[in-house]
């Protein structure tokens, strides 16, 4: 298994190391494309959130790294504008991962806006992609992460769906915890207040499946009193299913009792979504919401039970929003194909993530089907300079059109781009005559192939492709092309965080301002109904 722990500093020159040991790259190595820029010194966030990379041409960009299929990654995407180009026009884009959309980026004059994904990859690379979505507002990104997540995190999700952080809170703490104190580099943001409290415990076991970092369970938010609940969010209506961790572990070593439930609760009705919690000294007990629902606004708290000493408190919760079902990415077969091109041809390889999807973002220089496993049915490569030998891309039997204009290939023809071609024009065979006067009928009519050349003709010395067409019926192999000899001149193609409460700003739709002593808005959500699952470790 290929472990993923890749940290990119977007638009930077140097290697960084920050605080948490944590290793920056900078991605002039990684990318072709775009403006490494810098934001106004009066923007400064972190050595991290002070650089970027924007991007002016191309439909969308990507940042792709190798993983195993099948594995689960977190993937996290942090975007600081810091009005960078003086114009004070903070943009607004789309995010995409993996061909799948993830979320609308719409970055502000100040401050960072921070977005992470975990999911079970599908491919062999996973990819983060900025696509620009409106005139004249350029995407840009300011770092990038990659980490390799156990598979046993966060397991009562589908794997065939994405969990997308709304937020990560660790009660009654004073400083952000991420790696190393969290292998996985989740990033706990610290809320404090009244009712904060620390744990007498000096060990934990964590040993639950979501295997949480010690440091969250070392303060907590205690209740008033028995008598009175302790409200930790609010949950709005919305379309969006809602996963919810919620995590507990007693911070006093002491004989009295503490039992509580969590509630929902709203002006009309109040209910208990829980059994009882009683987490023990040392250890922790988690409860996990899965598939959350509510059609009206619900204050989530937590109350003491008849029988109990003590007041009820919380550690941490994470909520995330449930993504639709993760595509399978374009067909494999033409997606190799794509990969022999990109091999042959460096200029190709600029390009990664996945090639037609999510539509209409397709690669610049290639057309896709809208099936739901996309095929590439169309390559536009006129202008890129290409030269060398056309590789076999028989395997791409979907295509329907190919241009090739502006290039030098040398080499014989790959056979699977004149096999079954009845109207194939060569040297000294006329292309009027050939094609019987069928070349201007239906687009299902074959047109010739014309390879005019001054060598034998099983050999193609200059190929500068005028429309290279490839005109098929019900997907075979039969490609029509149109190419002339030439030797004039080619033409070219167009051309984390911060530390400490900023760090997390708009995370999804909603973000949690205050999880205790009033309502505050949380989780969007509709609907009213949740599975209930629990976990346990004693001391």
């Amino acid at each position: 298994m290929v472990l993923v722990f890749w940290s990119v500093n977007c638009g930077a020159t140097d290697f960084y190391t920050d605080e948490n040991s944590i290793s920056w790259a900078p991605d002039d190595s990684l990318v072709s494309n775009g403006l490494a820029r810098v934001v106004q010194s009066s923007n400064s966030i972190s050595p991290v959130l002070d650089s970027l990379r924007v991007f002016t041409s191309r439909k969308k960009n990507c940042y792709s790294t190798p993983v195993t299929k099948g594995e689960k990654l977190l993937v996290r995407a942090s975007f600081n504008y810091g009005n960078y180009d003086r114009l004070s026009s903070p943009p607004k884009f789309d995010l995409h991962f993996d061909g799948n959309f993830w979320t609308t980026v719409e970055t502000t004059a100040s401050g960072a806006q921070v977005y992470e994904a975990t999911y079970v990859t599908k491919g062999d690379a996973a990819s983060v992609c900025v696509a620009q979505t409106n005139p004249n507002q350029f995407p840009f990104i300011s770092s990038l992460e990659f980490r390799s997540v156990g598979l046993e995190v966060y397991n009562l999700a589908d794997d065939n769906r994405a969990l997308f952080l709304i937020e990560r809170l660790s009660f009654g703490a004073s400083d952000t915890l991420r790696y190393p104190n969290d292998l996985y580099d989740r990033i706990w943001v610290p809320l404090s207040g009244s009712g904060a409290v620390t744990s007498e415990a000096i060990l934990f076991n964590t040993s639950i499946s979501d295997n949480p970092p010690q440091g969250i369970l070392e303060s907590a938010i205690v209740g008033a009193s028995t008598t009175t609940s302790l409200i930790f969010a609010t949950v709005q209506p919305s379309n969006d299913l809602l996963y919810i961790n919620m995590y507990f572990s007693e911070v006093l070593d002491t004989t009295e009792t503490r039992i509580f439930r969590v509630y929902e609760s709203s002006p009309s009705v109040s209910r208990p979504l829980t059994a009882t919690i009683s987490p023990a000294f040392g250890g922790v007990s988690e409860r996990i919401f899965t598939n959350y629902t509510t059609n009206s606004a619900m204050n989530l708290s937590l109350m003491a039970t008849a029988e109990s000493d003590l007041p009820p408190l919380i550690n941490a919760i994470e909520a995330f929003n449930i993504s639709d079902v993760l595509t399978d990415g374009t067909d494999s077969n033409d997606v190799a194909t794509l990969m022999l091109l990109q091999t042959t041809f460096d200029v190709l390889a600029q390009w990664s993530g996945d090639p037609c999807l999510p539509a209409p973002y397709s690669w610049d220089w290639l057309n896709c089907s809208n099936d739901a496993t996309p095929r590439v049915t169309s390559l536009h490569l006129d202008s890129f300079d290409l030269s060398g030998s056309l590789p076999d891309i028989s395997s791409m039997d979907a295509l329907e059109t190919m241009n090739l204009a502006n290039n030098s290939f040398s080499g014989p023809i790959p056979t699977s781009v004149v096999t079954g071609n009845p109207s194939l024009c060569t040297s000294g065979k006329s292309c009027s005559s050939s094609s019987g006067g069928t070349t201007s009928k239906k687009k299902s009519s074959n047109m010739p192939i014309i390879l005019g050349t001054t060598i034998p003709v099983f050999f193609l010395i200059w190929i500068v492709a005028g429309i290279f067409i490839i005109l098929r019926k019900k997907r075979t192999n039969n490609v029509n092309v149109l190419a002339v000899a030439g030797g004039e001149e080619n033409g070219k193609p167009n051309g984390l965080h911060t530390v400490g409460e900023q760090m997390m700003n708009g995370i999804g739709q909603n973000t949690v301002q205050q999880t205790f002593g009033s309502p505050s808005p949380l989780l969007d959500t509709s609907g009213q109904t949740s599975d209930l699952h629990d976990q346990t470790t004693a001391h």
